[in-house]
């Protein structure tokens, strides 16, 4: 069992080189794949210092993009069994990957979601608090599902059913989109607890409550009539272990994954760093 895990970076100079480090720790075997998505600081200089060590690879785009499609660029280049998406800001541990992998290894699941809910508030500020409730409500409301914590950045798929799913993504509405194209497919998403050590925006905190969270609830609303693009009953059964970039699916042509105007690079120095 592989696992590969995605890591998102846009200026985070501070926590990027430590987040690398805990993830190379934890004691699975794993290919690391950074995509940095346009990074104005010095997160150039700390991935070029990561960059030599083999099981890490570096992209770099030219622009910031955003999160969804910094998350596509890694599934490009996914060769692991099971993905993990790590945030680079250290809000969540990577010593919570037993946890979280512990439903798929038994295989009761192919889904999981960390949830910073099931033990409650905790640390959580009372306004993040009652705004991914209300985003969970809607999302249960609208897709039958029963999650506490829909925008739980700790999201980890059996590759096989993440590389089937056409997403279109740019921004954060990487979260809502990908949980509403698996519950339209018919996947039930499993959610394990984790701790989670909330930053402030004086301390780089990027999300904003209210542009982020309407636009989270109108892509769950617009997705919950989207269909899977092959008629078929199962979608994992007709695209795993076939389609993916370079090899499109006949039926739908998934596989053709969007990157216009989305330029993998390489390490910060232009070169491929593998």
């Amino acid at each position: 069992m592989k696992l590969s895990v995605i890591i998102p970076v846009y200026n985070e100079e501070s926590t990027v080189s430590e987040v690398i480090e805990r993830v190379k720790a934890v004691p699975y075997e794993k290919e690391i794949i950074v995509v940095d998505d346009g990074s104005t600081d010095a997160t150039a200089a700390r991935l070029s210092d990561a960059g030599g060590h083999p099981v890490v690879t570096i992209f770099t785009s030219p622009v910031n993009f955003g999160k969804g499609a910094a998350v596509r660029i890694g599934l490009a280049h996914v060769t692991g069994d099971i993905v993990v998406i790590q945030d680079a800001d250290l809000e969540l541990s990577p010593e919570e990957y037993p946890r979280l992998l512990e439903p798929i290894l038994r295989g009761q699941a192919d889904i999981v979601y960390g949830s910073r809910f099931l033990r409650g508030r905790d640390r959580v500020s009372w306004r993040t608090y009652l705004a991914n409730r209300l985003l969970a409500c809607w999302v249960n409301l609208l897709y039958g599902s029963r999650l506490t914590d829909e925008a739980t950045a700790y999201k980890v798929f059996r590759a096989s059913v993440i590389k089937t799913l056409p997403l279109k993504c740019i921004g954060f509405e990487f979260c809502p989109e990908v949980t509403a194209k698996l519950l339209r497919s018919g996947y039930t998403v499993a959610e394990v607890p984790i701790g989670y050590r909330p930053r402030l925006p004086s301390e780089g905190k990027k999300v904003s409550y209210l542009r982020d969270g309407l636009k989270a609830a109108w892509t769950l609303l617009r997705l919950r009539f989207w269909k899977p693009p092959c008629p078929s009953s199962s979608v994992d059964a007709l695209h795993a272990g076939s389609a993916g970039p370079g090899n499109p699916c006949q039926g739908c042509g998934f596989g053709a994954v969007e990157q216009a105007h989305i330029r993998p690079g390489g390490s910060p120095d232009g070169d491929p760093s593998q």
